[in-house]
């Protein structure tokens, strides 16, 4: 295990810098012939791709934000949900139709009953 967590950094330095590469190859085979644009290096690929993510991605999405989801355990929600009884979930169903929640076509995608149905048939 600790050998995993020396090399993870690595392999993640690694990676970033074989994207960065490949970016800046081809950056330079079709930039220039197409728009007319100057040849790049490495670093100023490293520059654009961290910048692209800035624009594009957001920060604290993808890889890094699911880290941390799956690091926090159980989803509270769910542990919530199971503790329910059947009356209580009904009820809690019940208030969100009347708020406007559900499918717009007038049928729900969950319904208590149709779970209920479907756990006694396993």
């Amino acid at each position: 295990m600790e050998k995993l967590r020396f090399f993870m950094p690595i392999g993640f330095i690694l990676v970033i810098a074989a994207f960065s590469a490949v970016f800046m190859l081809i950056w330079n085979w079709l930039m220039p012939v197409i728009f007319g644009l100057v040849t790049i290096n490495f670093w100023q690929a490293l520059g654009l791709l961290a910048l692209a993510r800035l624009l594009f991605g957001g920060i604290g999405h993808g890889f890094w934000r699911r880290g941390r989801m799956h690091d926090m355990g159980e989803n509270p929600i769910h542990k919530r949900w199971r503790q329910m009884t059947l009356e209580q979930r009904k009820e809690f169903i019940n208030k969100r139709r009347k708020f406007g929640f559900g499918h717009p076509f007038g049928r729900d995608f969950f319904d208590v009953e149709e779970q209920e149905q479907g756990k006694d048939n396993e």
